[in-house]
């Protein structure tokens, strides 16, 4: 019984990330091909993180506090809505009011999945047993890499052959079909102390942060994740420049490169779930941040193209090792009634650092060579990883 409600959980979790990303893509590429201007694709990137990273921090508290299933039904059901809106203004809407439109809309996307997230991470050990979660952590990353790899190419084949609020109503679409194999799920309701449901909500929140800040283990994993996101922006989202900087400006080289990456993601994901990690987990989280550490190090030393390419494809394999045994680590250690507020900060620090990190290391690279950054950043996250080996707490 279980194994049916995981595989139509991930299923249904997985049509629907994959209808918000082909729109997700779609809007970047309005917005771009609207105005090929710097400062909107700023509004649009914050526009789609910030809220995200703010409002995480409440849907912990709600998934702590209501059923997490009618949280995620009710956050796939707005975002669809949000959607259908954004499809009639494009249809019945003047050319020149659409940015704004576009804006405040992935905005209120950006809400949605802020709300459904931690929900999402926290129901996975309610259905899973404990034994297997990083097994199925694993497979459900592997299943989210698929889908976000091949939605921009879905996004451009409906485009090419229809209007923009085509690919919206698509989203639509696919959000009834997650919506409705959602609700085949049984998932129970978790528990919560007559003592946490009495407390007011901000002072939920509080209790949350005070738990992840008190309790070691817990601080530690998201410290860990926080600064491993922050390190893997030069290796991981400066790479396109890097390529074009070093082997020239050539979209055979980018393709080849967006596959290798793709590829070493999915291969990762499988091969985790098919192992199941070390014994102790800590051992598996410092496996992934050695391994992807010593290959960005090594990236930034090269300069023949098919290297580089193998090299990001070995270096993407660790990524779902340190997210998945991350995931698992907190799923098994923290009780049942706190783990949407943490994984509503799990959210944050990816919501917040990728994008910290980018506005860093972005402007550097003007500067500053973009092998160096990945080069040193390569050397901290190693360390990172010896940091697990060497600590007991």
């Amino acid at each position: 019984m279980w194994r049916r409600n995981t595989v139509l959980f991930i299923i249904s979790q997985a049509i629907t990330l994959f209808g918000s990303s082909i729109v997700q893509m779609a809007i970047i590429w309005q917005v771009a091909l609207e105005t090929s201007s710097g400062l909107w694709m700023t509004i649009l990137t914050l526009s789609a993180t910030v809220p995200q990273t703010i409002i995480s921090f409440f849907g912990g508290v709600w998934a702590d506090r209501y059923p997490r299933k009618r949280l995620i039904l009710l956050a796939d059901m707005g975002i669809a809505v949000v959607t259908l809106f954004l499809a009639l203004v494009f249809l019945f809407g003047e050319t020149e009011t659409i940015l704004p439109w576009l804006i405040l809309v992935s905005a209120l996307r950006s809400i949605g999945t802020g709300i459904q997230t931690p929900a999402v991470s926290a129901v996975i050990p309610q259905i899973v047993p404990e034994k297997h979660l990083i097994r199925y952590n694993g497979i459900n990353g592997s299943m989210m890499t698929i889908v976000q790899f091949a939605s921009p190419a879905v996004a451009g084949a409906v485009l090419s052959i229809g209007s923009f609020h085509w690919t919206l109503l698509l989203d639509v679409a696919t959000a009834i079909v997650g919506i409705s194999i959602l609700c085949l799920v049984s998932i129970t309701q978790q528990r919560t102390s007559e003592q946490e449901s009495s407390k007011s909500f901000f002072t939920d929140m509080k209790a949350g942060i005070s738990y992840a800040a008190s309790e070691k283990k817990v601080k530690r994993l998201l410290l860990n994740y926080g600064a491993f996101i922050f390190l893997s922006v030069p290796s991981s989202f400066l790479t396109v420049l890097m390529i074009e900087r070093t082997f020239g400006d050539s979209y055979t080289f980018l393709t080849v490169n967006e596959m290798a990456v793709f590829a070493g993601m999915v291969l990762g994901g499988i091969l985790l779930g098919i192992w199941g990690g070390f014994k102790d987990r800590m051992r598996t989280l410092a496996f992934g941040l050695l391994g992807f550490g010593a290959i960005s190090l090594a990236l930034g030393f090269t300069y023949r193209f098919w290297l580089f390419a193998v090299l990001m494809f070995l270096m993407s394999f660790f990524i779902p090792v340190v997210q998945s045994s991350t995931t698992t680590m907190l799923q098994e250690h923290v009780p049942e009634e706190k783990q949407g507020r943490i994984f509503g900060l799990l959210g944050a620090m990816y919501s917040g650092f990728m994008p910290l990190g980018t506005a860093i290391f972005g402007p550097l690279a003007d500067t500053i060579k973009i092998q160096w950054m990945v080069i040193g950043c390569g050397v901290l996250i190693v360390c990172l990883g010896m940091q697990q080996i060497f600590r007991k707490d």
